[in-house]
């Protein structure tokens, strides 16, 4: 294979559940670049928010984007995998602002299977009661943005591996 003169800094998306903390990773390896957790860049306010069931505003959201944005920013051209839900194209548009080389990964699946694979995860801080109004929230990627959709059916690896050979058809 050859490789690439300018890795993708590539956004991990989807709504809470989808596996964005497992494939994330798992892709970043692939491409042999670093990743970043994007819970990681929340203000411990939107933490507590979301742990005690409340969704987040917009306004919540955007320092949290731009701190996503700037850590993209500052991988462009060396490549970087970090995760962000950026469920609304309005999201995409900011961090496309601050790194206009993002691509996404949205990963996408059936929301009975998302909801069970949230059901057994631990320590995590999304319960599942937000998975509706994440699901309302969403806007799938639009014709004209930078990405590629990726089922989540089947395993890390597997997911992972359908995820790394799409990024290869964009180039």
């Amino acid at each position: 294979m050859q490789e690439r003169r300018t890795p993708h800094v590539v956004v991990v998306m989807g709504v809470a559940g989808t596996g964005k903390t497992t494939i994330g990773p798992l892709l970043a390896d692939r491409l042999g670049v670093p990743y970043a957790e994007g819970d990681d860049f929340h203000p411990a306010e939107n933490i507590s928010k979301m742990s005690s069931g409340t969704p987040l505003t917009d306004d919540d959201r955007w320092p949290w984007l731009d701190a996503i944005g700037a850590w993209a920013h500052g991988r462009a051209g060396l490549g970087g995998v970090v995760s962000s839900s950026a469920l609304k194209r309005s999201y995409r548009d900011r961090l496309r602002a601050a790194a206009p080389d993002v691509v996404f990964v949205h990963l996408t699946g059936d929301r009975a299977l998302i909801e069970d694979r949230m059901s057994h995860r631990q320590g995590h801080f999304m319960p599942t009661a937000l998975l509706d109004s994440q699901f309302a929230t969403l806007q799938p990627l639009g014709a004209d943005e930078a990405g590629v959709a990726v089922d989540v059916a089947g395993s890390p690896e597997e997911i992972a591996d359908r995820a790394f050979e799409a990024l290869r058809g964009l180039d």
